[in-house]
C-alpha cells in the first residue's frame, strides 16, 4: 500500500490580526484520505484551510497592547523589554507576493544563523525568546535537514507543531528551511507523492524516488557525506527538490536555503533547470506560502545563479571567508579578494520582485565545515578556508566573550564600508567541530541552555548600533 506524505496546503500560517476561529482540523481518517489525492490538498475547492499555525487572538491581543479590563477592550502602547533600544529599520518588514530591496535588505541585517531551531537543536522556547529579545527577523536554518531523506515525515510533523509557537511571538519572522546538496541511499525508501508527478506532468505511479537517478553519471560523481552530490538536471532530482520545498512551504516557512547551487549544476550549465525548479517552487507559494512568496538562495561562490544575465535567487549566501592574523595568534579579518570570498562579486540583474540592481544583496555567515589537523594552529597554503585551523563558527567560539562582540561590530562595520550589499548573518545556532566544541548556541547561560555563549547582547548592540545610525 502507498502511504505518500502530502503536505497539507492549508496550512499556511496566518499573520494578520482577526478574531475568526480557526477552523476544525481534520480527522487523521480524513487526513490520510488527503495523502492520497491528485495534488496538493486544497485543489478539490482551491481554498486554502487554515489547519495550523493559527496564531491565537490573544497572542495578537498582546502584540498590539490590547487588555480587557472590566469587559472593555482597551488600547494601550505596547512595550518592550524595559525600554531596550530599538533594532527597527525604515521601511519595516511588510511583504507580499514580491518583496522590494529595502524590505529584502532589512530582513538581511536582521538575519540569524539558528541551524536546527525546528528539529530539536536546545531548548526551542529559549530560543524564541533569545530571538525575540534580539530582534532577529531571518531565522536561517531554522530547519536544517540534513541528508533529509533519514526521518523526512517525522521531521515535517515535529516542525509543523512548532512553527506556530515561533511565529506567535513574532509574526514578520521568516522561517527558512534547507534543500542541500546532498542526497543519500535511503531517498529510495520515500514514497513520490501524486502531487508531485502531476507537478512535472508525469504519470502517477507507485513507486519510490529512485538514489541511482538522482546522482551524477560515473566519471562526474562527488561524495557529500555520507552521500553523493545530487545532479539537479535529472528529473528524478528536481521531484526530490520539489517534494521537500512545497513540504516546507506548507508548514510556514518562507525562506529556503538551497545550499551549494553551483556544485549542483554541471550538467545545467544555463541553468534552465534550476530556472524550471525555482518557477514552480515560487508559483505554488504565491497561492500558499503565508505572505505568498517564498525568499530563495544558495552559495554562490561565482557571483549568482544567472539565467540569461538575470539572478535566478531572491539573494546570494556565502561564508564570510575569514583571514588568519598570524602575527597576532586566534585573531582574524575580513579582507576584499581572500580566497574565494563574494565581497564586491555579487551579480546583478532583473529581479524575480521586479526591481533591477547591479548587484544581488547577499549574506555572509560564519559557516561551519569541519576543522584541519592542525587546530589552534596557523594554516598552510592548502588550508585557506580554515582559521587557525578551525571552521568559520568553531574559531568563533573559541574566542573570549569579549573578543567575540567585538570582532562582530568589527565584522558589521567592514561590510558596510566595505560592500553594503552584504549583510552579516549573526551566529546563533551551529554545529561546530573541534573536540571540546561540538556546537555554538548564542544564549545566554542557563538551565534552558547550560553550554551557551551569552552573546546575545553583543549581537542585539551590533544591530541597536544600526537603528541609531539610520535614524540620525
Amino acid at each position: 500500500m502507498k502511504t505518500s506524505f502530502a503536505p497539507d496546503a492549508g496550512a499556511h500560517l496566518d499573520t494578520t490580526i482577526q478574531t475568526a476561529e480557526a477552523p476544525e482540523r481534520p480527522t487523521p481518517g480524513q487526513a490520510a484520505a488527503r495523502a492520497k489525492r491528485l495534488g496538493p490538498p486544497d485543489q478539490e475547492s482551491g481554498t486554502p484551510v487554515a489547519v495550523q499555525g493559527f496564531v491565537p487572538v490573544a497572542a495578537k491581543s498582546a502584540a498590539l497592547g490590547l487588555v480587557l479590563v472590566a469587559g472593555c477592550l482597551l488600547a494601550l502602547p505596547a512595550t518592550h523589554a524595559a525600554e531596550a533600544p530599538s533594532t527597527s529599520r525604515p521601511g519595516g518588514f511588510k511583504f507580499d507576493t514580491t518583496i522590494s530591496r529595502e524590505v529584502l535588505e532589512n530582513y538581511l541585517s536582521r538575519s540569524v544563523s539558528m541551524e536546527g531551531l525546528l528539529n530539536g537543536r536546545g531548548d526551542l522556547k529559549d530560543n524564541i525568546r533569545m530571538l525575540k529579545g534580539e530582534g532577529a527577523k531571518y531565522i536561517g536554518r531554522a530547519l536544517c535537514l540534513w541528508g533529509a531523506e533519514r526521518d523526512f515525515t517525522n521531521s515535517i510533523e515535529r516542525a509543523r507543531k512548532e512553527i506556530p509557537e515561533v511565529l506567535a511571538a513574532d509574526p514578520e519572522m521568516v522561517l527558512e528551511a534547507c534543500v542541500f546538496e546532498i542526497v543519500g541511499q535511503r531517498v529510495s525508501q520515500i514514497p513520490i507523492p501524486d502531487w508531485v508527478f502531476t507537478a512535472f506532468g508525469q504519470p502517477v505511479t507507485n513507486r519510490n524516488f529512485i538514489y541511482e537517478n538522482m546522482i551524477y553519471p560515473p566519471g562526474q560523481r562527488r561524495s557529500m557525506g555520507q552521500g553523493q552530490v545530487p545532479d539537479e538536471s535529472q528529473l528524478e532530482t528536481r521531484m526530490w527538490f520539489y517534494y521537500q520545498a512545497i513540504s516546507y512551504i506548507n508548514i510556514g516557512c518562507e525562506g529556503i536555503h538551497f545550499g551549494q547551487v553551483e556544485i549542483m549544476n554541471k550538467n545545467d550549465r544555463d541553468n534552465a533547470h534550476w530556472e524550471e525548479l525555482l518557477a514552480m517552487v515560487r508559483q505554488y507559494a504565491a497561492k500558499h506560502a503565508r505572505r505568498h512568496m517564498v525568499l530563495c538562495n544558495g552559495h554562490t561562490p561565482t557571483g549568482g545563479l544567472q539565467r540569461n544575465g538575470d539572478p535566478l535567487l531572491d539573494f546570494n549566501a556565502f561564508p564570510l571567508r575569514i583571514m588568519e592574523t598570524t602575527n597576532k595568534p586566534m585573531e582574524a579579518i575580513l579582507k576584499v579578494g581572500y580566497s574565494d570570498g563574494l565581497y564586491g562579486r555579487s551579480k546583478g540583474g532583473r529581479t524575480f520582485s521586479g526591481w533591477t540592481c547591479e548587484h544581488l544583496p547577499y549574506l555572509v555567515e560564519l559557516d561551519n565545515f569541519g576543522a584541519s589537523r592542525h587546530q589552534g594552529q596557523p594554516g598552510g597554503p592548502n588550508e585557506r578556508l580554515y582559521v587557525w585551523g578551525y571552521d568559520e563558527i568553531t574559531w568563533f567560539a573559541h574566542q573570549t566573550k569579549e573578543y567575540r562582540a567585538k570582532w562582530l561590530q568589527y565584522a558589521w562595520d567592514w561590510l558596510r564600508d566595505t560592500d553594503p550589499n552584504a549583510h552579516l548573518q549573526m551566529p546563533g545556532s551551529r554545529t561546530a567541530t573541534s573536540s571540546d566544541t561540538r556546537w555554538y548556541f548564542a544564549n545566554n547561560p542557563s538551565d534552558a541552555c547550560p553550554t551557551g555563549s551569552g552573546d546575545e547582547a553583543a549581537i542585539r548592540a551590533v544591530w541597536a548600533n544600526d537603528t541609531a545610525k539610520l535614524n540620525k
